[in-house]
């Protein structure tokens, strides 16, 4: 089991890499499929060697666009690890594997079905 201070190091490195990363897919790579992706969450293994990049863009509207931004992200995986690399703060940059975040997009229609369990338990405690 890590301790407490290895796991605010894991917190803390994916903090620092998903600030980074968005950097670096904004105005580091020069790829114009990247300008509008965010990264939404890092999460990084214990051991800091794998880190799971999340990330939603407002360019990709179908599930093609996700698929194909997820693979052109995966191709440049190598240049961005490095260009982290290169960047201070870590020795070793973590092997980068992307995902796509749709909880943007889920979320209105998540937080209707929530107010509508809701108005039902609220309807069947009156009765």
């Amino acid at each position: 089991m890590p301790s407490d201070s290895n796991s605010e190091r894991v917190l803390r490195v994916g903090a620092y890499l998903r600030e980074e990363l968005s950097r670096i897919l904004l105005r580091g790579t020069g790829d114009p499929r990247f300008a509008l992706t965010s990264v939404t969450d890092v999460r990084a293994s214990r051991d800091l060697s794998v880190a799971d990049v999340y990330v939603s863009s407002l360019s990709a509207a179908t599930d093609a666009d996700r698929t194909d931004l997820i693979e052109a992200l995966r191709n440049a995986a190598g240049f961005i690890r490095s260009q982290v690399a290169r960047r201070d703060g870590l020795r070793k940059a973590p092997r980068l594997r992307f995902h796509y975040d749709d909880l943007l997009e889920s979320g209105p229609r998540l937080e209707a079905l929530i107010d509508e369990a809701v108005a039902l338990d609220a309807r069947s405690e009156g009765d």
